[in-house]
């Protein structure tokens, strides 16, 4: 894979189909490289049962290589912020510079890894609190860019998200 062209999609038990798998094609779309990581399992199922065989482990993964990172809804990112690596890797592609982006309650695990202060963000409405007590700053939007942070609320926003995700993403080469 070639420096700077990839953007991986976090995947775990539960993840919302529409939000791994349009992020992933639009991305791919675009000339990027878009490995979906997970945390052991070799696939997982999506809430809607959609399967997702999974590229690679977030360990596995160097940040310094990443043109940024997506972290979709559904229940798995309860399930991810909890995992050091997921963290570590998020943290990481933050600290070198690189887009973060999350849709629904895909910003839980940008919360847990302590990036989001001071951020205007959106999300589901559900994590509204979350992000508020968190210090990012709630806004009801389809789509919200603060930075090299980019967030969306539900799956109906997916278009105004990836418009905003591949605008903030360097051109690949």
């Amino acid at each position: 894979m070639n420096s700077k062209q990839i953007v991986p999609v976090l995947v775990g038990p539960e993840y919302e189909d529409l939000e791994v798998w349009y992020p992933k094609l639009r991305l791919e779309e675009a000339g990027f490289q878009s490995p979906l990581l997970g945390t052991g399992a070799p696939s997982y199922t999506g809430k809607h049962g959609y399967p997702c065989p999974v590229d690679g482990h977030v360990r596995d993964l160097d940040a310094t290589v990443l043109a940024g990172i997506v972290a979709p809804g559904g229940w798995a990112p309860d399930k991810l912020r909890r995992d050091p690596d997921v963290l570590s890797l998020v943290r990481s592609v933050y600290a070198q510079g690189g887009l973060v982006a999350s849709i629904c309650h895909g910003p839980w695990i940008l919360i847990s890894a302590g990036i989001v202060r001071g951020h205007r963000m959106t999300g589901s409405l559900g994590i509204k609190d979350d992000l508020e007590n968190a210090g990012a700053i709630w806004v009801d939007a389809p789509a919200v860019t603060d930075g090299r942070i980019v967030s969306a609320r539900v799956p109906k926003d997916l278009p105004a998200f990836m418009q905003q995700v591949l605008a903030a993403l360097p051109a690949p080469a």
